[in-house]
């Protein structure tokens, strides 16, 4: 069996397996997925690992024994054992990868690892897509007798198993829930055991999935396991504003992207000096406005002036050192900087400033501009009653045309 949407043919003509690598019309083989880099290559005289990685809805992943040693192809839907009944998923690893996969989650390859039974059939896919259909309608109704139980949960999903005989309640809580008489309820109107499993926020964020603010697929949800503890210190190393809405993400908790560059960061701050003051030189003091750690670069500017001005690190050193022996030194810098000595950083915004800081004139209502109307308006036997309204040509017209609209006998000469 394989995906009809991204199956790939075998040697003998046959569609197996996904190979999808990352993309599928399903929009499910993204979850989660391992690229065997292995699959291609044949090893002669050498016996395949017996191990399988199954995966399940959103992204879980457990081992199964290959006991049979079916022939099977990433991306095969198969029935595995599980306790009391059986459950459908999709190879996502097999091989001598099973081996360090499980190395690295420090599995035991031992007698409880569960069997892989066999290849689904149509019928049991079949019978499996019926059972998923229930899912969306329990979630509802299992949301409805919380309110009414008012418990301090959130249901975020629900996973039936494929022989229709257990199902389980995903849910996250930040206090301690007593769901005793919610697993009652649930049991008698759905006639299923109910398995209630807590995760936390980060997990149902990787679980439902959604598009980050970098515009890519959450991470939680395609490839990240291991969630590690973020403070808002690894947004201060990297100068970055401490704005809870730009620093969260989905789940409500700091971004797990805020440590991937924060070891590149905290090596590239080792060589900064600390500014906790204005530094002093003889012509006046300079407090520091922006710091270029990979550059080695210290931007200051005096308290008179926006004119910011590049200091090598180095040299910042030895000024704070002068000034812990209370000496000032003559200049700023010692020598020029390859850049530009002083560059004038916010001279767009001063422009800005000028452009907009002078009031507007505001415009004379009545239109275009008739001279004919300045003239009536200042003649000396001109009166507010007298003077023509709008246009004169257009005034002088409806005035003949009106003296002369009664006679019939009136002919253009």
């Amino acid at each position: 069996m394989g995906c009809s949407s991204c199956g790939t043919k075998n040697k003998e003509g046959t569609t197996t397996g996904c190979q999808n690598n990352g993309g599928c019309s399903t929009g499910g083989c993204n979850k989660m997925n391992s690229f065997d880099w292995l699959s291609n290559m044949d090893f002669p005289n050498y016996d395949n690992f017996d191990i399988v990685e199954i995966k399940f809805k959103g992204g879980r992943k457990e081992f199964f024994r290959n006991i049979h040693n079916l022939e099977l192809v990433t991306g095969d839907a198969v029935v595995v054992d599980v306790p009391n009944g059986h459950h459908i998923g999709y190879v996502s690893l097999q091989g001598e990868l099973v081996r360090l996969q499980m190395q690295k989650k420090k599995v035991k390859n031992d007698d409880e690892i569960k069997a892989v039974y066999r290849i689904a059939t149509d019928k049991d896919l079949e019978k499996w897509h019926e059972v998923q259909n229930r899912e969306m309608p329990t979630m509802y109704r299992a949301r409805e007798v919380i309110q009414e139980l008012k418990l301090k949960m959130k249901l975020s999903d629900v996973e039936f198993q494929a022989d229709n005989s257990k199902a389980t309640f995903y849910y996250s809580a930040e206090e301690r829930v007593d769901f005793r008489e919610l697993i009652k309820k649930l049991a008698g109107e759905f006639k299923i055991r109910v398995e209630m499993r807590q995760i936390s926020l980060r997990q149902e964020a990787g679980r439902i999935g959604g598009i980050g603010s970098c515009g890519r697929e959450l991470c939680c949800s395609t490839w990240l396991t291991d969630f590690k503890s973020v403070s808002t210190s690894a947004a201060r190393y990297q100068n970055l504003s401490l704005n809870p809405s730009k620093l969260s993400g989905q789940c409500g908790r700091l971004k797990c992207c805020l440590n991937y560059e924060l070891d590149t960061y905290m090596e590239a701050l080792s060589g900064i000096p600390d500014v906790e003051k204005p530094i002093q030189t003889k012509r006046g003091s300079l407090t520091l406005q922006k710091t270029d750690i990979f550059r080695k670069i210290m931007w200051f500017s005096y308290s008179e002036d926006n004119i910011w001005h590049p200091v090598k690190v180095e040299r910042v050193a030895e000024i704070i050192a002068l000034n812990k022996q209370g000496e000032k030194p003559d200049t700023l810098m010692e020598d020029i900087l390859e850049i530009e000595e002083s560059v004038q950083i916010n001279s767009d915004l001063i422009k800005l400033d000028r452009k907009f800081s002078k009031p507007k004139k505001k415009k004379k209502k009545g239109g275009k501009f008739n001279p004919n109307k300045i003239k009536a308006e200042k003649g000396p036997n001109s009166s507010p009653k007298e003077k023509p309204q709008g246009n004169t040509k257009k005034h002088k017209n409806k005035k003949r045309f009106n003296k002369n609209r009664n006679n019939p006998n009136n002919k253009k000469e």
